[in-house]
């Protein structure tokens, strides 16, 4: 028996357990199903986040303490209802280094009010969610899932979804996964994950890459880098431990495996593992091998305006293959070097792979929605051209008072039309309903999509197209 609390008219349940503590024994093992308890268990309290880096204030991780043991979720429900609630599932961003369903920025009450259950899980991160080792690979049975603990994990978590929502209101048969950042990649990679397969009905993809690559266990990756393994066995020989076994690794204190901090986009956490994922998420799409799911899939208008294509980093890299002629048709599209400076990292990143991926699913027979995210607070602080990495959610979440910066009465009017969009794609499959703005469906209307703005969603063509076809020309060459 699980003891909630109510509250404003909404049932939750947090620090719920979906599987076993993956301590001990159990680190870096597939997920196994939570023990059983007799009798009451207090769930009004949300559970450890966890083993990450400080915060530093990011709204998106949610309270101390921070435990290995922290395979919990957290459920939120309307106390009055009728039928099963349509259950919408929240994958959490931050690098796979960081981030929890504990947030308050990710409190589900204000969702659950609009006739949905509201799912936010927790699950494991960096080296202890996705990680490679010879030893470890040992010790493992033949064909064994291995390295993906952290993608394992959500899986596990939607499982406990079918096998409990219905005990606590929700309909099993109507899961919405939604995520944003790595965990919208995280969606993608559910949605070409044949374990995943049944455990969810529609999918949305909030800034989630999309033309990502994935790195095999044993094998370099395509950009020539090392596989898992290897970059495990570099990191122990850094800790002094060249022969380590799977015993020593395993008692390796949580806080070493945070240094150096490992690279998200440079290939130490996105895994192709060849069980749960077998090949990279564009590629899957256009063999037609995702989820035959509506899909809902945006980004924000001004990603990473802070990236520059001459950083040094697996961002800053991604156009160092342009030839001349390539390059000075870039500089043209974007109106010179400012431009396409401010630019074109977030358009290679995140809004050229998202219209990719939208075109393909389209393509193969299934309702895609594609959106852009330009909605603005007056108040704040950062310069920029439009809105900013991960600015949406509380938007989504209709948690404004979560938001870093001071909000308004126009960024409430979008969070309730932002909100009112995504719990009807939960119900439905389809965001349009009621007096709200039409959004075109993306297989029905090519090219068109609906931007949030200050002044309320608008459906327009899809914005700078002309850079996004150099984009899309130059991944074609470069594969």
């Amino acid at each position: 028996m699980l003891v909630g609390r109510e509250a404003d008219g909404v049932r939750s349940f947090k620090g719920v357990p979906y599987a076993r503590p993956p301590v001990g024994e159990q680190r870096w093992q597939s997920p196994q199903p939570a023990e059983p308890w007799n009798g009451e268990r207090d769930a009004g309290q949300v559970g450890a986040i966890c083993i990450q880096p400080p915060s530093n204030g990011d709204n998106g991780v949610g309270p101390l303490p921070m435990s290995e043991d922290c395979l919990t979720l957290n459920v939120w429900a309307p106390a009055d209802r009728e039928g099963p609630l349509p259950v919408m599932v929240w994958i959490h961003g931050g690098g796979l280094n960081n981030g929890s369903g504990t947030a308050a920025l990710y409190d589900g009450t204000n969702l659950a009010k609009r006739g949905v259950m509201v799912v936010t899980i927790n699950y494991r991160l960096g080296r202890l969610g996705f990680f490679d080792h010879p030893a470890l690979a040992a010790e493992r049975e033949a064909g064994e899932a291995a390295a993906n603990y952290g993608l394992m994990d959500a899986i596990a978590a939607l499982q406990w979804v079918r096998d409990n929502a219905a005990a606590l209101g929700g309909d099993p048969g109507n899961v919405t996964i939604f995520g944003e950042s790595a965990g919208g990649a995280l969606v993608t990679r559910l949605m070409i994950s044949e374990p995943a397969r049944g455990l969810f009905h529609r999918a949305v993809v909030q800034s989630g890459l999309g033309r990502d690559e994935g790195t095999p266990l044993d094998r370099p990756r395509r950009d020539g880098g090392p596989s898992m393994r290897a970059r495990g066995l570099a990191f122990a020989e850094g800790l002094g431990l060249a022969a380590a076994t799977a015993e020593q690794l395993r008692n390796i204190p949580a806080e070493d495996l945070l240094k150096p901090a490992p690279n998200f986009y440079g290939g130490d956490l996105l895994v192709a593992d060849g069980r749960y994922v077998g090949r990279d998420v564009e590629p899957a799409f256009a063999a037609g091998l995702e989820a035959p799911v509506p899909l809902i899939i945006g980004t924000n208008s001004a990603e990473f305006w802070w990236m520059k294509p001459s950083d040094l980093s697996p961002y800053g890299a991604l156009d160092d293959a342009m030839t001349d002629s390539e390059r000075a048709a870039f500089l043209a599209a974007y109106g010179g070097q400012d431009g396409y400076d401010q630019f074109v990292v977030s358009d290679l990143v995140f809004n050229e792979p998202a219209r990719r991926l939208a075109r393909l699913h389209a393509r193969n027979g299934h309702p895609t929605y594609l959106y852009r995210f330009d909605v603005v607070s007056a108040a704040m602080p950062e310069p920029h051209a439009g809105a900013t990495h991960a600015s949406e959610r509380q938007y989504v979440f209709d948690t404004l008072t979560a938001s870093p910066w001071p909000t308004a009465e126009m960024d409430q009017r979008q969070a309730d039309a932002m909100a009112g969009y995504w719990t009807r794609f939960a119900q439905a499959g389809d965001p349009n309903g009621g007096l709200r703005q039409a959004w075109p469906e993306f297989g029905a209307a090519p090219g068109r999509l609906l931007e949030f703005t200050n002044d309320g969603p608008v459906a327009k063509a899809v914005p700078f197209a002309d850079r996004l076809d150099l984009i899309e020309a130059y991944y074609a060459r470069m594969r």
